[in-house]
């Protein structure tokens, strides 16, 4: 038999009965738990929505959209995942259009030719393209000899194929020129000029700095002085007290000579 206990002491096991742990200021309340990163938060489920009949709204299709609070940590989802739908492919780029073949060149440049040969065909065959405008000197020789101021001479005997492509008659510094232009049977350029100007004056003129005399030639019963002038070009003068004769251009020697010979 046990002795007594006093009536004040308290018990010191408070473990009632049941086995249910003690409720009062000396229990603890157990501190919450945290998830762990990358786990779900835990959401008690709406007693709205939950019930029978109340289903949530599906969220219609667009864009993506930003993370649900219930979704996991780094996961996105976007209209089409929610609906179910697939999203609506790109635009397709048109295919870029490839470079000219070399061969798609020459056509063109074949089809721009043709015209162009035929214009010059036309151009030279039936309007003359390649022949020189010839001129009849005579107004300018009669000029000059109106004028009176030196013995005026023309060539005589020149053949068909001499042709004359210019001729002028005009007042310079010193006195008057007469020029006619003639066109050689070989093609190549003859000049004639007649003038009072000083020889000392018109040489360095018509001949340039780079005539330099070769000579005498004997043309017709007159004494011509060869010169040698700029490029390919040489040149006959018939030095007269009343007048300067030169014979000057790229013909040859015996063009220059014949046309010097037929002055009269």
């Amino acid at each position: 038999m046990e002795p007594a206990q006093p009536a004040d002491r308290v018990p010191t096991d408070r473990t009632p009965s049941g086995g249910q742990p003690p409720v009062g200021p000396a229990a603890t309340p157990a501190e919450p738990t945290t998830p762990y990163a990358g786990e779900p938060a835990l959401v008690e489920p709406d007693p709205a929505t939950a019930a029978p009949g109340n289903e949530p709204a599906r969220a219609t299709s667009g864009p993506a959209t930003a993370p649900s609070a219930d979704a996991p940590a780094g996961v996105v989802l976007d209209g089409a995942t929610e609906t179910g739908e697939l999203p609506a492919p790109p635009p397709r780029q048109e295919a870029a259009k490839s470079e000219r073949s070399p061969k798609d060149m020459a056509i063109s440049l074949l089809v721009l030719l043709i015209p162009i040969a035929l214009l010059l065909a036309f151009y030279r065959g039936f309007l003359g393209g390649d022949q020189a405008r010839t001129v009849d000197p005579a107004p300018a020789i009669e000029q000059a000899r109106a004028a009176n101021v030196f013995p005026v001479s023309q060539p005589e005997g020149l053949g068909s194929d001499w042709r004359t492509v210019s001729a002028t008659y005009q007042l310079v510094e010193g006195g008057a020129n007469l020029r006619i232009g003639y066109l050689t049977p070989e093609g190549r350029g003859v000049q004639l000029v007649q003038s009072n100007v000083p020889a000392e004056r018109l040489l360095p003129t018509e001949l340039t700095d780079q005539g330099r005399p070769e000579g005498q030639t004997d043309l017709g019963g007159r004494t011509w002085q060869r010169y040698s002038t700029q490029g390919r070009q040489q040149a006959l003068v018939l030095l007269e007290p009343a007048r300067t004769v030169i014979v000057m251009g790229d013909a040859r020697d015996n063009e220059l000579r014949q046309l010097a010979t037929a002055l009269r």
